[in-house]
């Protein structure tokens, strides 16, 4: 009987066991998601009991963040009509009574801007006030004050301004590096005329290229949020909950033109460099690798037998270019800049886009396998490390403007830069240049704005072993391919 109980007793202690276990091993079957915070690959944070409190944030940001509106000069013109006028006069001659023209100012664009400092700087984007013949800007106290354009980029679409004002408020800069995705962040600006209008979201995504700048060398490694911004918020803040800035509203993705659930911000960090730039010399001292990449996906990977999917693939290096100096070659992949690892275009633009010609920055590529470091100094797009100075085309004696996508699309050319204007005894006058003439190329740079223009200028401008001359290709209306010598020598 004992030994009988005893076997009773084992049997049902075991069967307790069993289903215990079973119950346990059903659990995890059942709900094979649920894992324990140590075994988790990211730890757990500390939640507060509190919600987050965007009342600070905005307090700080509101009073730093501007409102800027812009005028333009208008032509209007009396007289002869048909075609235009440049065709009618390259076929006909000038008219015996010619256009008579009057120059008016009307309201352009609106959009914001950040104070950087108590004596007046501010920084907004460059489509805001680009082209613009005066810029008001209105704080949110209400005085209001006309500003000058220190520099402008418009590979970075940054501009910064000066107001002839004192004791401003200022907003810090913050670390876009670090922000996160998934933290809270705030738009400040003045959508629709709508002043010191502050809405939330979270960061949707980092280092986004949308393709929306047109200029040579541009730099897309925008911010993504869903906070609300509209036509108006341009130039103005993306603050963290700290009231810091970590980046300038730029861009919506709409199909409406208006917000539709994303917006884009340009981070701190390019804006920081640019905005010292162009106050200490006018014009962005932009350093270049001096290679052709691309991003890599599954089907390049696969056609070229490569390893890896991340960095970028060097597809060429230029002669004299630093990359080429330094020992990289093509087919490297990039992986790194300064220990801070790169997986896109736009994330390596916006690293090297920090850097000023003649700065050593480490470069981290793989190469057969094998991770290789290699020393960079950085050039110049004229391929030496000097600082390019701001240069006044006035000098030159005639005005310019992008050409349209029309024209673009007219001549089978991605860029170009339209003489709308040539003055009588300048120097493209003097050369030959006409009203209407379209520069392609000016000493073999590719010409899609002023700032090209201005570096080819530099480029003879400066150099004291090379004829000073700048050599012109391009076209007019017509069709007519036209080259030009403007002479610089003074």
């Amino acid at each position: 009987m004992k030994k009988t109980k005893l076997s009773l007793s084992i049997f049902f202690l075991a069967g307790i066991l069993l289903v215990t276990l079973s119950a346990a091993s059903a659990t995890v079957l059942l709900h094979p998601e649920i894992v324990s915070a140590k075994d988790a690959y990211l730890p757990m944070p500390s939640f507060q009991e509190n919600p987050v409190d965007f009342t600070y944030a905005a307090e700080m940001s509101v009073n730093s963040v501007v409102h800027v509106k812009t005028k333009y000069k208008v032509t209007y013109s009396q007289g002869y009509g048909g075609f235009t006028d440049q065709l009618f006069e390259f076929f006909f001659g000038v008219p015996q009574n010619p256009r008579q023209y009057e120059e008016l100012e009307q309201p352009g664009s609106s959009g914001s801007g950040v104070v950087l400092s108590h004596d007046g700087y501010i920084v907004t984007n460059n489509h805001v006030i680009d082209k613009a013949s005066s810029i008001e800007v209105t704080l949110n106290d209400k005085r209001t004050f006309i500003a000058e354009v220190v520099g402008t980029d418009p590979s970075t679409d940054i501009a910064l301004l000066k107001i002839e004002a004192e004791n401003l408020n200022p907003l810090p800069f913050g670390d876009s590096d670090n922000l996160k995705i998934g933290e809270w962040v705030l738009a400040v600006g003045n959508p629709f005329n709508l002043t010191s209008t502050v809405t939330a979201g979270i960061v949707s995504a980092k280092a986004r290229n949308i393709n929306i700048l047109s200029a040579d060398l541009k730099i897309e490694s925008f911010i993504q949020t869903d906070a609300a911004v509209n036509p108006g918020n341009s130039g103005g803040a993306l603050v963290n909950i700290k009231g810091e800035l970590v980046g300038i509203n730029t861009a919506i993705a709409s199909q409406t033109g208006s917000f539709t659930g994303y917006s884009f911000a340009i981070p701190v960090s390019i804006v920081s460099k640019v905005v010292t730039d162009l106050k200490e010399f006018g014009v962005v001292q932009r350093a270049v690798l001096g290679v052709q990449m691309r991003d890599i996906d599954a089907v390049f990977a696969k056609e070229n037998k490569l390893s890896t999917l991340e960095g970028i693939y060097v597809s060429d290096v230029i002669d004299n270019g630093a990359a080429k100096i330094a020992g990289i070659k093509e087919g490297d992949i990039v992986t790194a800049i300064e220990d801070v690892k790169v997986k896109s275009m736009a994330e390596m633009q916006e690293q090297v886009g920090r850097f000023r010609p003649g700065d050593h920055i480490k470069v981290t590529v793989l190469r057969n396998g094998k991770e290789v470091e290699f020393q960079v100094e950085l050039r110049n797009r004229l391929g030496n490390t000097g600082i390019v100075k701001a240069i006044n085309l006035n000098l030159l004696g005639a005005k310019f403007q992008p050409i349209s996508n029309s024209t673009k699309y007219k001549f089978g050319i991605n860029g170009g830069l339209e003489v709308v204007s040539v003055e009588k005894n300048g120097r493209f006058a003097k050369a030959g240049v006409q009203k209407g003439y379209i520069i392609i190329k000016a000493n073999k740079l590719s010409i899609n704005s002023e700032e090209d223009l201005a570096e080819a200028y530099q480029q003879v401008k400066y150099d004291k072993d090379e004829e000073r001359v700048l050599l012109l290709t391009g076209a007019y209306p017509n069709g007519q391919v036209v080259y030009y010598a403007v002479d610089l020598n003074e």
